[in-house]
């Protein structure tokens, strides 16, 4: 495993990690902690040493499940965890001080922790991001104790932008992948400009990008992939990454082409989305161990050739960049 610099935190963090939304099982699932182990298990004995929960998945079980976890382990492993996705209506309205602090407390009483390495703002509307109070207020638990670093977890390339002008604000959380790529087109320029740590989330497209979906594929009832397509729930940019399912399925086609004998092209997508300097580090999720070892081996892999990164950008520029590229 390799370790990069997690921006102004200081941590030395594995450039391959572990989200945790779909650790306790698939999404939609109920949360089952022996699994979550077992994963978390495979996480760090293949030298991930930092993990990503928020306090909205599987309702408060995942921070439960990685808190007990690594509190059983010698290593020094870095918990990211997020708040704020709980706020019902979800508005610029409801974010308040007081609300977010006890939001805090919560989790630091989940995971059984006396601080929190990281605290993340889980994808706010954009009004958030002009509202100093709200960044005030982690100053505070800081002094306090109770958080080490602040970063945002955002859906637009325009919202990281803002985030970043706080100087209070560590890391920033974003979409990047295969068919999410303008972040690496100005964002990551100004986040290396002003220190700030890059957490690569939805590396694979909701698993489009590990090749092995088809039109005949399924999702359960639960699952965002199901359900969320067109931003029914959520941010459509969350689910396949904003791309539209049978296209990728045609980008993917010929994403195979370009590597072949592939049977599983995940190690590969998350190649390429470490040979971006300007990325600290990424987080793919796991619902079982397997899974998280498919990721651990594209740290073994070579760099893509330069015919290779030109073929996905081709790819790219075919199928994905007219259709989503100026949305987030």
């Amino acid at each position: 495993m390799n370790y990069r610099k997690l921006g102004k935190t200081g941590f030395n963090v594995s450039e391959i990690s572990l989200g945790t939304w779909q650790v306790g099982g698939k999404w939609g699932d109920d949360f089952d902690h022996t699994l979550a182990e077992s994963i978390l298990h495979e996480a760090v004995d293949g030298g991930v040493n930092f993990i990503d929960t928020a306090d909205v998945y599987g309702a408060g079980e995942s921070e439960k499940a990685v808190g007990k976890f690594v509190k059983s382990r010698s290593e020094r492993i870095y918990v990211a965890t997020k708040c704020g996705r709980q706020l019902n209506p979800h508005t610029n309205e409801a974010y308040q001080p007081e609300v977010l602090r006890q939001f805090v407390e919560d989790s630091l009483t989940n995971m059984g922790l006396e601080t929190l390495d990281l605290v993340q703002l889980h994808c706010p509307p954009t009004e958030v991001y002009y509202r100093p109070e709200i960044f005030e207020l982690f100053d505070r638990l800081k002094d306090e104790g109770k958080v080490q670093n602040l970063g945002i977890s955002v859906e637009k390339v325009e919202e990281a932008l803002k985030g970043i002008e706080f100087d209070n604000v560590t890391t920033v959380q974003i979409i990047f992948n295969m068919f999410r790529q303008r972040p690496s087109e100005l964002f990551f320029e100004q986040a290396k400009k002003k220190n700030i740590g890059v957490i690569v989330r939805v590396p694979l497209a909701s698993g489009l990008l590990t090749g092995k979906f088809s039109k005949e594929s399924t999702f359960t009832e639960g699952d965002h992939r199901n359900f969320n397509r067109h931003g029914e729930k959520f941010d459509r940019g969350e689910t396949f990454s904003g791309v539209d399912y049978e296209t990728g399925l045609a980008a993917v086609n010929e994403l195979k082409a370009v590597f072949p004998g592939y049977e599983n092209l995940a190690p590969v997508a998350l190649r390429w989305v470490l040979q971006f300097d300007g990325v600290s580090t990424i987080i793919p999720g796991a619902s079982r161990p397997d899974q998280m070892e498919s990721n651990l081996k594209a740290a073994e892999l070579p760099p893509l050739t330069t015919e290779q990164v030109q073929a996905v950008d081709e790819i790219y520029a075919k199928y994905i960049k007219p259709r989503v590229h100026q949305l987030w």
